[in-house]
């Protein structure tokens, strides 16, 4: 039962990661160089795993599958931000 918890936490974590990273990166970092950098999907998904590997220790229900969903989340959504960045804000 608490297993069961404890995967749609992370699913939900997971799901949320990826739509606020995606919207912020198409939105926000739209004007700058970062996004032209090749791995910043990686890189962001990896920091966000070891950002959020402290705070899932200290929660019960969760565990390190968390901080992962959590990472790949961010990570994905990092790199389909960077690919709406890239489309004109206008079309004709």
């Amino acid at each position: 039962m608490f297993g069961l918890i404890g995967f749609g936490v992370a699913a939900a974590v997971g799901i949320v990661g990826h739509m606020k990273s995606r919207k912020f990166v198409g939105r926000k970092l739209r004007f700058t160089s970062i996004v032209e950098k090749p791995g910043i999907g990686l890189m962001a998904g990896v920091a966000a795993t070891i950002v959020a590997s402290p705070v899932v220790a200290i929660l019960p229900l969760v565990g390190v599958g968390t901080a992962v969903a959590f990472g790949a989340g961010v990570g994905t959504g990092v790199s389909l931000g960077v690919s709406d960045a890239k489309k004109p804000l206008l079309e004709d």
